[in-house]
């Protein structure tokens, strides 16, 4: 869950943005809208295919340092999965969602490593709180065959891929940093890669629990509610890491402005026209808003009420696109 601020500039003005989101493809768009860009970003590839009526997949490549710079995103690809409607979800919904996922997963994992290379999975998160505990339930559902492979190998068919899985907990029940529980594993049974599937913060409501973000530039856990941790990426651990993340989360400021957003709509449908509210809903009202909330300590992060369901959901949508694709 990323937070970063950087540098925002255009011909005319320079300013300082929040971004307060970790999906590539939400930064790119609050990039293109605070600078007036219609076409592409320098530096940023992007492409969107629609798999259905519901699910809807868009690529996202930044290939230089100057696509890094507008967005604060490290080079590589994001891949971002929307899935509608996925509370209400049935099984055939989340049987196609999980399919997509591993279709997208099956390719990262090849550009990086061959057909039998070692994975292993780490869900990050609190298994105790609902809106972080997407990680560990995941874990609960990989199809790991280290073991069976290592003890049992004759009940193993040939060619099946070494798994093996883990929950790593929090820093505040371990008193250990995530990374460094990663890497004392990585450096004793040596996989060829990690998939690391975290929680995440969003600029979106309608992003929250329906949309899961694919990248292979590694993870920061907590960053977005402002409990940063160590990156967890190929720099640290020596391997390549594909991070798996889903908003469970926004923050009161983004609710607000969402819901201004909406009222203004619902202003203009009555007034027609009103230049005011036309340009009060032409731009991003979010850092005024949490301005006017901080002081009072009212910038909460919010989670919906359906979080219970849609993170079950969500959960049986990852381990099975994981345990698909490999």
């Amino acid at each position: 869950m990323l937070e970063d601020k950087i540098e925002i500039q255009n011909s005319e003005n320079t300013a300082s943005f929040n971004f307060r989101t970790d999906l590539a493809s939400e930064r790119r768009d609050l990039y293109k809208k605070a600078n007036s860009i219609e076409n592409e970003i320098t530096g940023i590839e992007s492409m969107k295919e629609e798999i259905n009526d519901k699910i809807s997949v868009e690529r996202v490549k930044i290939t230089n340092e100057e696509g890094e710079k507008a967005i604060g995103k490290p080079k590589g690809s994001y891949i971002t999965i929307d899935i509608k409607k996925l509370k209400l979800a049935q099984d055939e919904d989340i049987e196609k969602s999980a399919e997509t996922l591993a279709n997208e997963l099956r390719t990262i994992i090849d550009a990086h490593i061959d057909k039998q290379g070692e994975i292993l999975v780490v869900g990050l998160g609190n298994i105790y709180v609902t809106p972080d505990a997407l990680g560990p339930k995941v874990i609960n559902e990989i199809e790991v065959t280290r073991h069976i492979i290592n003890y049992l190998p004759q009940y193993v068919e040939e060619g099946t891929r070494m798994v093996s899985a883990i929950s790593p907990g929090v820093l505040g029940t371990t008193g250990i940093e995530t990374l460094e529980i990663i890497k004392g594993i990585v450096d004793n049974i040596h996989p060829k890669l990690v998939i690391v599937i975290d929680a995440l913060a969003s600029r979106s409501i309608e992003r929250i629990s329906s949309t899961v973000q694919l990248s292979d530039t590694g993870i920061i856990p907590g960053a977005g509610v402002g409990n940063k941790r160590a990156e967890i990426s190929q720099s640290t651990l020596g391997i390549p890491v594909i991070a798996i993340g889903i908003p469970t989360v926004v923050e009161t400021a983004v609710l607000v402005n969402d819901c201004l957003d909406l009222f203004i709509s619902k202003l203009q449908e009555e007034a027609k026209s009103n230049d005011y509210l036309n340009q009060l809903k032409e731009q991003d009202n979010y850092e005024e808003i949490k301005e006017a909330l901080l002081p009072k300590e009212y910038n909460l992060i919010v989670t919906p009420k359906e979080i219970d369901d849609l993170i079950e959901n969500m959960s049986e949508v990852v381990a099975k696109g994981i345990n698909m694709s490999m």
